[in-house]
């Protein structure tokens, strides 16, 4: 798989209001439209709550 640019994620997640699901994490980074390759990798993330954008880039890191 291809590897996440952080800093496009970061920037297209910076004014999430966080705790956020993974379904609406999603459906923000549509909405803003984020690039395919972050989109893909926060579709392949675990469902949970996510507390800030540390915790969805850690997760993505993991999942990379």
């Amino acid at each position: 798989m291809a590897k996440v640019n952080l800093g496009q994620l970061e920037k297209n997640l910076n004014e999430v209001n966080y705790p956020l699901s993974k379904k609406d994490l999603i459906k923000y980074a549509e909405e803003k439209g984020t690039d395919e390759q972050v989109l893909r990798a926060l579709k392949q993330l675990p469902s949970k709550e996510y507390e800030t954008l540390a915790d969805v880039t850690k997760a993505i890191n993991k999942s990379q």
